[in-house]
């Protein structure tokens, strides 16, 4: 992996994590708070979504939105668990 795709991969993730951080939170956790949602995020959809047979595509916006959606579950589910 070269130093351009860690590079996108930190911007993905800090995307994915600030746009969670507003649909389920109202607010951002930070650029290091943002990237470690986002990237978490990604793992978790990444491993959902092949189980469900949903597909986005590819592309960086595929994955903006890949990793939206699993940082978006990730949130939810600490804050149901915050909450119990």
């Amino acid at each position: 992996m070269g130093i351009e795709s860690i590079v996108v991969f930190l911007i993905v993730g800090a995307i994915a994590g600030w746009l969670a951080g507003l649909i389920v939170s109202g607010f951002g956790f930070g650029l290091i708070g943002n990237i470690v949602v986002g990237i978490v995020g990604a793992f978790i959809a990444g491993a959902l979504f092949p189980y469900l047979g949903i597909s986005i595509g590819s592309g960086i916006l595929a994955a903006i939105i890949h990793s939206t959606i699993g940082a978006v579950i990730l949130l939810v589910l600490i804050r149901i668990v915050k909450s119990a």
